[in-house]
């Protein structure tokens, strides 16, 4: 099951104690948000893409999208995302509990620089176990590097950056 691998991934980096388990699904961007109390911008979303015949993964803010030429820029193609089909194949999760955590061998994972724009990098990564429980990931990504987790890319665009009382907002949940 991929929440397992995901969860043995974490726990063999010392992080298993970030999962947490919300009774309502968490399987968005806004039902993350809303599970996790924070602006949909504050949590990652993990977007799998198809490049040399390889599955890609690219966390990026919630808010964030894919600039087709800066992806094109940095990964040498068009923008292709993985079917359903595809990721649960390539990557070893499913479509709505993606996440760059106990993927499979030879899955590239990049964090995109509009995890960057905020102070810390705190991510809440949502995964499927079962339908009962929605589990999700809180953690500093900033801290945490794999040998799969280790490339930045500049593939999205991001909206207006966060106010908070007037000023730029620095932190985030991702």
């Amino acid at each position: 099951m991929a929440f397992d691998m995901a969860k043995e991934h974490l726990r063999k980096a010392g992080l298993e104690d970030r999962i947490y388990e919300f009774e309502v699904s968490s399987a968005t961007v806004e039902l993350a948000a809303q599970a996790v109390g924070c602006e949909p911008a504050r949590i990652a979303k993990t977007l799998s893409f198809m490049v040399d015949q390889k599955a890609v993964l690219i966390v990026a803010a919630g808010d964030a999208k894919v600039d087709n030429h800066k992806y094109k820029e940095q990964f040498h193609t068009k923008a292709r995302m993985l079917s359903p089909d595809e990721v649960t194949e390539m990557v070893g999760h499913s479509v709505g509990g993606v996440c760059p955590f106990g993927v499979k061998e030879g899955v590239s994972v990049y964090l995109d620089e509009s995890l960057k724009r905020f102070e810390s990098e705190e991510a809440s990564i949502s995964l499927t176990k079962k339908h009962l429980t929605n589990p999700t990931i809180i953690i500093m990504l900033d801290n945490y590097k794999s040998k799969q987790i280790n490339q930045t890319c500049k593939s999205c665009k991001q909206s207006n950056p966060i106010k908070h009382n007037g000023y730029e907002e620095e932190e985030y949940i991702i």
